[in-house]
């Protein structure tokens, strides 16, 4: 029998976090969460209409998107799009008015659950089309360089 090499011993390089950090995480997912439980609470209670993807399990990804990218940084996403809004700092009124259909919704009660939207937080929102935000994020990126931002 041969004997299987062992990789090289090397440094693990810790990465420590401050306290602002952490915290930063577990409001980011807690909001999501609690918004998320009364988001699935109206819509078993049919206040909310169509479909509704909520993004309870997920929370961890709009924590660490909080920290892990810029201000400036542009955002599109699917379907399951509610946490990363939050995470982009969009209101939680605006985007349960939103799902409800109001007129004071981030996009005026008119993309309901799937297409929320913020030129102001660099979010242009989910889809419903399953891959659709492949072609619409390369756009975004392609007018990023046109304009000579990246």
């Amino acid at each position: 029998m041969s004997e299987v090499a062992s990789p090289p011993k090397s440094k693990k390089s810790i990465v420590k976090y401050d306290k602002t950090t952490y915290l930063t995480w577990f409001e980011t997912m807690y909001r999501v969460r609690r918004f998320e439980e009364k988001t699935l609470f109206a819509y078993s209670q049919q206040k909310i209409r169509g479909f509704c993807h909520v993004y309870i399990g997920q929370e961890a990804i709009a924590g660490a998107l909080a920290t892990g990218i810029r201000p400036e940084d542009k955002v599109v996403t699917a379907y399951r799009q509610h946490g990363v809004a939050l995470a982009r700092g969009m209101d939680s009124n605006s985007c349960m008015a939103e799902l409800y259909g109001k007129s004071t919704g981030c996009v005026k009660g008119k993309g309901g659950s799937m297409h929320f939207f913020s030129a102001a937080h660099n979010y242009f929102g989910g889809n419903g089309i399953v891959g659709a935000q492949i072609p619409i994020g390369t756009g975004i990126g392609f007018a990023e360089k046109y304009k000579g931002h990246r």
